[in-house]
């Protein structure tokens, strides 16, 4: 048995969508399921206790980082990630890919790997699928990634297919090289670009190697949202039933609600803390920008239907002169609110699936939020 196994519990009659249950060696994850980004070993001004308090199961950190500083050798002298942070639930760690080739003028790609500088001391590095196996291993993840290239949107079709057979070959090298199968397990990720032909390629030729789970990348990099869709509703079909399915670095609301219905379990981004800390909030009524002006004499909490710690103890008065006033708490906690706001969202979508009504919930959550029937 791997380390990490899916339990379907249900499919959706309404939208197809699936509920199902993430057994990993630190814990049961009910899906689809939202997990914060702890980039460098930290979700951003949030506590572990804080995480708990949100039932966060699931959190995601940094390779590339984390590789960078403090290095995973200390990682590893530590105890790995889980006693190094103090965290004592599931954790996921991407590959770094994502992060070595948004370095697009301090990189070179190769058929073994790629040469690049720190983007903190321009120190020259070289990470291949074998590098990124060792790293990863180190850090002791629940579930680690395969080391892919994410193409840049737009890409030219010929210039995607080398990418996505580059990234199939070393996915197979990935395999190969992870040794500690019993405790972590190493996820696939499907990649294509926007053509549909190639994300089918990719997908058949990972299933076929038999990872735990497949993640689909290189998609919320710049696209429409129905094109997103429509590579989703290509690639899905093409995923096993029996594993897991994770859409990586999608987290605004919309996107969430979609990828259920298209049947995806698992969801990351860094939206919710990133947009938190610039004073902007996610509510029951849509985004709010708490710093605004209008807000300055509004004793109302940022969302009345919301329970998290902020709009419990604090209005958005107060709120907003923390933020005006450059205080970090203020900071702390319009992303306190949007972690909470997602994994609420999560919450109410599984509700939804289970009761074969989550076409329905789409409807009323996007009037509300959106003030539309449809995004």
């Amino acid at each position: 048995m791997p380390a990490v196994t899916y339990e379907l519990i249900k499919t959706c009659k309404q939208s197809g969508a699936r509920l199902g249950r993430l057994h990993t060696p630190h814990g049961i994850i009910e899906t689809p399921t939202f997990m914060p980004v702890g980039t460098q070993a930290s979700v951003k001004g949030i506590s572990p206790d804080e995480l708990h308090e949100m039932n966060a199961g699931i959190i995601l950190s940094n390779t590339y980082h984390l590789y960078m500083r403090p290095g995973h050798e200390l990682v590893a002298e530590a105890g790995g990630l889980h006693k190094f942070m103090n965290w004592d639930r599931a954790i996921l760690t991407d590959s770094g890919g994502f992060q070595i080739f948004s370095l697009s003028k301090l990189r070179k790609i190769t058929e073994e790997g790629v040469h690049f500088r720190s983007h903190l001391d321009g120190s020259k590095h070289f990470i291949s699928p074998e590098k990124a196996m060792e790293i990863e291993n180190a850090l002791g993840a629940d579930i680690i990634m395969a080391f892919d290239e994410c193409a840049p949107y737009p890409s030219t079709y010929e210039y995607t297919k080398n990418s996505m057979y580059m990234t199939t070959r070393w996915a197979e090298r990935c395999l190969k090289s992870h040794t500690n199968t019993e405790k972590q397990s190493l996820f696939g990720i499907v990649q294509g670009g926007m053509y549909a032909d190639l994300r089918k390629i990719s997908a058949r030729d990972l299933v076929a190697m038999d990872f735990p789970g497949y993640a689909i990348g290189g998609l919320s990099v710049g696209e429409p949202g129905p094109l997103m869709y429509e590579m989703l509703d290509e690639t899905v079909p093409e995923l096993p039933e029996n594993k897991a399915r994770y859409l990586m670095g999608v987290g605004s609301p919309d996107y969430l609600v979609e990828g259920a219905i298209r049947g995806i379990d698992m969801f990351d981004c860094v939206l919710p803390t990133r947009i938190g800390r610039n004073g902007t909030a996610m509510t029951s009524q849509g985004r709010l920008i708490v710093r605004d002006a209008r807000y300055a004499h509004d004793y109302r909490p940022i969302d009345p239907e919301c329970n998290c710690p902020a709009c419990r103890n604090h209005t958005r008065a107060y709120i907003r002169h923390l933020l005006k006033a450059g205080e970090m708490y203020g900071l702390r906690l319009v992303a306190l609110h949007n972690l909470h706001f997602l994994l609420n969202l999560m919450e109410q979508i599984r509700y939804a699936i289970m009761n074969d009504s989550l076409l329905d919930f789409r409807k009323e959550f996007y009037q509300k939020y959106y003030g539309t029937d449809v995004q």
